[in-house]
Order: structure tokens, then sequence, then C-alpha cells
């Protein structure tokens, strides 16, 4: 089948949760559903029925992109970008049809959807993959930001202001615009601290402060990379200012310069940490794709957090849980490499190998 992880992770009551794109028909595009798997630990994982089909005129053509936002009652509301029967981008609402059930097995469409529909100016094509939400503290009211291009071909984030999920007024600014760098989609926006304990993250709504910067992120649609940028959230005014506008969203920084594109990140509450997802379209031919049964990967999760050293940039490593795999090991010491040279390690047999390597100029 094929599957991108182009939704919101959570953790939700004891689980975490994946909802990705997936059509359950084959491995090539097309009739784009929710796939659903939980962990109790981000390692081993487990396959749930569909959580949201293609069954309204409002998203009949695919239900796309989505983020999760838990408001402080426990309440968790899904925002997600639908294409509608004429094929324009809106975004919809849902939530658990049963909060009581920690696997989340099934979503109730909001009888108000669509909740958005492109705002003048934007194309009907223009409009997708609402962020979760952040509270705004000049007026505690919600924040959603969304992906977005103008007609010079300049990629952006629309901001709106919400209190109930369901009603939404476009704020006059915008989060952030770059000329040149088109559509932009799965935008990403949170905070990070360059003085909290190491791997230790923040909450979305989490507010600006001493120390405190908030990175945003965009997925280009013209070159499939992920890039970001740290830089400094006003909130009186909702506009984002990056610290280096020389390597400001889409012209600077990559999260991964492999293949690694419309990713995602959440807070894990139990781990105190910002995890990061991304989804890995595999270099085969959609033949191979198709002999083989499936398609595209999901990114080993990783832990992002601000690079204390510099301020500039951000680091990532795999998310401790991975450590759990290794079954066994061997350990190499004191090897001089020469310059071109080759050393041969014994590491017996294994289907999959985790090195660490640790090198002294």
């Amino acid at each position: 089948q094929y599957a991108e992880t182009w939704i919101r992770p959570l953790y939700y009551k004891g689980w975490y949760h994946l909802f990705y794109q997936w059509n359950p028909d084959g491995a090539v595009w097309g009739n784009i559903t929710w796939g659903h798997a939980v962990s109790r630990d981000l390692v081993h994982w487990l396959h749930l029925p569909l959580a949201m089909v293609p069954d309204h005129w409002y998203d009949i053509n695919g239900v796309w992109t989505g983020s999760a936002t838990q408001l402080p009652d426990g309440r968790i509301m899904m925002l997600y970008t639908g294409s509608t029967e004429d094929g324009v981008q809106v975004q919809l609402l849902a939530e658990p049809a049963d909060p009581s059930d920690p696997l989340l097995r099934r979503w109730a469409k909001s009888e108000a959807n669509p909740v958005l529909v492109p705002p003048p100016g934007v194309g009907l094509t223009d409009f997708r993959d609402p962020t979760t939400a952040w509270l705004n503290p000049a007026d505690k009211a919600w924040r959603i930001a969304i992906g977005s291009k103008n007609q010079e071909h300049a990629g952006l984030a629309l901001v709106y202001s919400t209190e109930d999920f369901v009603h939404y007024d476009l704020l006059p600014t915008l989060l952030h615009v770059v000329q040149g760098t088109g559509m932009w989609e799965c935008v990403d926006f949170y905070p990070v601290s360059a003085e909290l304990a190491a791997g230790v993250g923040l909450d979305t709504s989490a507010a600006p402060g001493p120390g405190v910067k908030h990175v945003l992120k965009a997925s280009l649609d013209y070159d499939r990379n992920d890039y970001y940028a740290i830089g400094t959230y006003d909130p009186a005014t909702d506009r984002w200012a990056p610290d280096d506008a020389a390597i400001d969203v889409g012209i600077g920084l990559r999260y991964d310069y492999g293949k690694f594109y419309a990713s995602k990140t959440f807070y894990d509450p139990v781990g105190r940490r910002r995890v990061l997802w991304g989804w890995i379209g595999e270099s085969d031919s959609e033949r191979a794709d198709v002999l083989k049964g499936w398609a595209s990967l999901q990114s080993i999760p990783r832990t992002v957090l601000m690079d204390t050293k510099t301020g500039s940039n951000l680091l990532q490593w795999p998310v401790v849980e991975v450590e759990n795999l290794r079954m066994r090991g061997k350990r190499f010491d004191g090897l001089d490499l020469q310059p071109g040279s080759v050393v041969p390690l014994d590491v017996g047999r294994a289907t999959q190998l985790d090195i660490e390597a640790v090198f002294q100029v």
C-alpha cells in the first residue's frame, strides 16, 4: 500500500498515535484515507482500522494532511485538509467519537464542515495542511497556520484565530512569507529553548520569553524538501521573523539532506520532548512498488531541540527507545584510521545494524 506521513502524531491516554495518508487499494497514489497505528514506546506498533475515509462531498477526493490539538480539558480537535468533489481544498474538523477509548478507533466529522474555505486571493488548490493550534498569550485565543502561496510564487503561512475550532477569523498579517519558495506544504510551528536541560522540549503553546525561540518549518512543493529556520514570534502581531534572513525558510537549513519530506512534530508530555516524524519517499520505480506491494516509509522518530552551543540550528537524534531494538552488540576500540585505509570489522550476522561511531582527530 501507498503511505505518507502527512498526519500529525499524538499522545493520548498512554498510547502514541500515528495517523498517515494511505491508499488501502494499492501501492500507488489514489483513494487517500487515514491509516492509523498505535504504540506504547514509539518503536513497536499495532495497526488499527482506518481512522478516516473520504465519504463526504467536502473530502470525497481525499482526506489529506491534518494536525491534532489537545485542549486543556483533554478534548482532541483534529483539523485536516479535504479535497471536495470539485477539487477545492478546504479545512475540516473531526473529534473522537468515543473519547473514553484510548485507541481512538472512531472519529466523528463535524456537522459544521467545512470550517474553512480558501480566502480571497488564495488559489482553490493552494490552501492546505493546518498546523497544531497554539494558544496566543496576548488574547488567550487559539491560532493555527495554513500553508499557501501568492501570485508572485512566494511561499507563505496564513494565520487564523479561533476560540471553538468551528468559527475562525483570518488575521490581517501573515505569519511569514518568503519570496521565490513556492507552495508551502505541511507547515510546522513550535517553540524551542536554549535554556532547558538537554533533551527537554516545550509544549506547542509555550509563550515566548527569555531563551525561547520558535521554529518555522515548511515543506517546499517544488523541490520536495523540508526547510526550517529559527526566529522570534511576536504574539501581539502574530508575526514570526528569522534570526538570520540569509537562512530563512526555504533558502537555508533543512532537517535532512536525504529523502525526507512532509514532516511533523508533536510534544510528548511523557518524555517532555519534541518528536519529529518524516515521510521517506523511496527512489525505486512505481513498477517496483507495485511488485513489492508497498511504497514509502516512515522515518525513525527523532527528538529535536535547539543546539545550545550555537543557538542557530536544531539537533536531532533517534528517540532513546530505539535502543530497545538492540539484541547484542560488539565494541571496537582504539582503531587507527589512516587516510584511505579500510578497517574490516567482524560484526557477525545481522539483518540490521545500528552503528555508533566516535572519531578523534
